[in-house]
């Protein structure tokens, strides 16, 4: 992709990649099993910084032991970590826990709200939390960043920050709002089963020849396969 890509260029490549994603992962969706959304809501808190696999592991037990927000509420943190102990900072994200469903039952009648920035008064929910849960629930749209779209709105040359919120500006900028939803999630699959963080399979890629690779190097090796460029923030940090 030779020469500087105009605006209009960036936003037709960024629905191309999309669509292609599209038709390459149809079955593409959250991958936290929920009924409810304030079993979503959980399952997001609890999977920060550890795998949906092991959420999804721990929550049948959490869930019928805990119903509804009421429930939460009238718990201590203690009650609840037992459940959540294989999570990972699970003493913390008890607490949050708690404290959220408290805040829902006094000030949103027990109920999760479908605004951001409601949600992200709750205690333990973020940014990136108050998107996801709003995506998926039919709240303000937003395009969630967690670090496998972060990783790969810079590597396909759709970003050139790191801050997450900024991230989701530059996704926004180049994408309808009513593709932020499917693009948040076509890009996590991407990044799980394809664009790895250490060493993508682009020979596998099916947008390969949309993406610029950027922070990726080909090794010169015969037969070697692609492997992530270290950033020059990342150089400077060692």
């Amino acid at each position: 992709m030779p020469g500087r890509e105009t605006v209009a260029e960036k936003r037709k490549r960024a629905l191309l990649v999309m669509d292609r994603l599209a038709a390459d992962m149809p079955d593409a969706r959250i991958e936290l099993d929920y009924r409810t959304p304030l079993e979503l809501l959980v399952a997001v808190i609890l999977s920060a910084q550890c795998t949906d696999k092991r959420v999804n592991m721990v929550t049948p037990a959490l869930f019928q032991r805990f119903s509804d927000a009421q429930a939460y509420a009238e718990a201590e943190p203690s009650d609840v970590e037992p459940f959540i102990r294989t999570c990972g900072l699970y003493r913390a994200k008890a607490k949050n826990i708690v404290a959220a469903a408290r805040s829902l039952v006094q000030e949103h009648a027990g109920q999760v709200p479908l605004k951001r920035d409601a949600l992200e008064k709750l205690p333990g929910v973020g940014r990136k939390t108050a998107g996801v849960v709003c995506i998926h629930l039919g709240g303000d749209v937003a395009f969630p960043v967690d670090t496998h779209v972060k990783r790969l709105a810079y590597r396909l040359g759709f970003t050139t920050k790191a801050d997450p919120d900024k991230v989701e500006a530059d996704m926004q900028a180049v994408l309808p709002s009513e593709r932020w939803a499917l693009g948040h999630q076509l890009l996590v699959w991407h990044g799980r089963r394809t664009c790895f963080a250490r060493s993508p399979a682009c020979e596998r890629c099916v947008v390969a020849d949309l993406c610029p690779k950027k922070g990726v190097k080909v090794q010169k090796d015969a037969g070697a396969t692609e492997t992530p460029a270290r950033s020059p923030r990342a150089r400077a940090k060692s």
